[in-house]
């Protein structure tokens, strides 16, 4: 009913008036008595106000039921991955497990929950990608003066949360300072080929070392599970230098390879004909020795002889000589006294004729052979009267 309504306030009859106050809080009254049990409970008399013991027995059933709700607030469930900080008043109770657990309500105490299952991961020298670099954090200085750019990520988690939460107002920040601090430290007592290549595993291993030492110092509650090494390299200023520096020094490698290759080819023959040299001298040494000895006892034996019948070992010595300086001589030599007839005979070439095939044997001619003839009897004949005669002219 609206308030210009011509028949607001009027009651009886037919017309509706506003709602009666006192009709309301009997009806309210009612209610709260069927809660509690007491049906039938004797109204006010005359429709008056309420009396105090029914005020008060009202808000005694108001209280009960906030205080039962406040009381159910304080049940709270801890998962798996983490753990309950509780606080009393602000200050560290206990840490609960994971499970339904109940705790005084607010403002008495708080629960505060952290994840310590969970992996975190801390950005030096880049956020989110190796590209969006933060220089401030990338450059660093090595030990021989260089400034290189290196990007790394450390991984940790959550050992201990009331450390992790009450020794240190922010723990992230504290992991970056801790996690730059000791790869500068490392960095800046290596040298720059080392950080670059083959120090980076070395490099990830002490900055790890170092960083736990920072952080148990700290007492933090983090325990490093991994630092890795994203990127390091020149600064983008110096890179086209750096990269002809680096070829330079490929290059002299590969001649120092080369040249090494070829001094162990030549010393190693250059060594084994100096050994090949000396061994023949030594040989040639000990010949020459044992000849020498050789030649000095034979004298000495032929001294000891020639000393018994000196004309009958000159007469062997010159026969010997003469043999042997007349050896390899295709001349013949006639030593004529008296004159008469001479039959000269081709001693050169009866020597070079090869020895008849000896008798019985095959005298077939074959492949490649060449066909031997025995010489005439006359000449054999006339070779030897020659002969004979040459002596007699001598006897005579």
């Amino acid at each position: 009913m609206a308030l210009n309504d011509p028949q607001w306030g009027k009651r009886g009859g037919n017309n509706e008036g506003p709602p009666d106050l006192d009709q309301l809080w009997r009806k309210f009254t009612q209610k709260v008595n069927a809660l509690l049990g007491r049906r039938g409970a004797p109204n006010r008399p005359n429709g008056g106000p309420p009396d105090i013991k029914q005020l008060g027995g009202g808000f005694g059933l108001l209280l009960v039921l906030i205080a039962v709700i406040w009381l159910a607030s304080g049940f709270y469930t801890v998962d798996a991955s983490q753990r309950g900080v509780v606080l009393r008043f602000g200050q560290y109770a206990e840490t609960t497990q994971p499970g339904l657990r109940w705790h005084l309500p607010y403002p008495i105490e708080t629960v505060e929950k952290v994840n310590v299952s969970s992996v975190r991961t801390a950005e030096i020298g880049y956020r989110n990608n190796v590209k969006s670099k933060v220089p401030k954090e990338a450059l660093m200085l090595t030990d021989d003066e260089n400034i290189v750019d290196i990007q790394f990520a450390v991984q940790y988690i959550v050992t201990d949360a009331q450390e992790f939460l009450f020794n240190n107002r922010n723990p992230e920040d504290t992991v970056l300072q801790a996690a730059e601090t000791a790869i500068r430290e490392i960095v800046g007592k290596s040298r720059m080929d080392f950080v670059l290549y083959e120090g980076r595993t070395e490099i990830a291993a002490g900055a790890r070392k170092l960083m736990q030492e920072i952080l148990d110092r700290y007492k933090t509650g983090i325990t490093i599970s991994a630092v890795t090494m994203q990127n390091a390299q020149p600064p983008e200023q110096v890179q086209a230098a750096f990269d002809d520096a680096v070829k330079a020094g490929q290059d002299r490698e590969r001649l120092k390879n080369e040249g090494q290759a070829y001094a162990n080819d030549v010393i190693p023959r250059a060594r084994g004909a100096a050994s090949r040299l000396l061994e023949e001298a030594a040989g040639y040494e000990q010949r020459v020795i044992a000849n020498a000895e050789g030649e000095a006892s034979r004298f000495k034996q032929i001294l000891v002889e020639y000393l018994a019948a000196p004309v009958v070992m000159r007469e062997r010595l010159y026969l010997e000589t003469m043999q042997q300086i007349l050896a390899n001589s295709n001349k013949v030599l006639i030593d004529q006294k008296g004159g008469g007839n001479l039959l000269y005979l081709p001693l050169d070439k009866l020597i070079q004729t090869p020895t008849p095939p000896v008798p019985g044997g095959d005298i077939t001619n074959k492949p490649g052979t060449t066909e031997t003839l025995p010489l005439p009897a006359d000449n054999s004949m006339r070779s030897r009267e020659a002969f004979r005669s040459r002596d007699r002219e001598q006897r005579q």
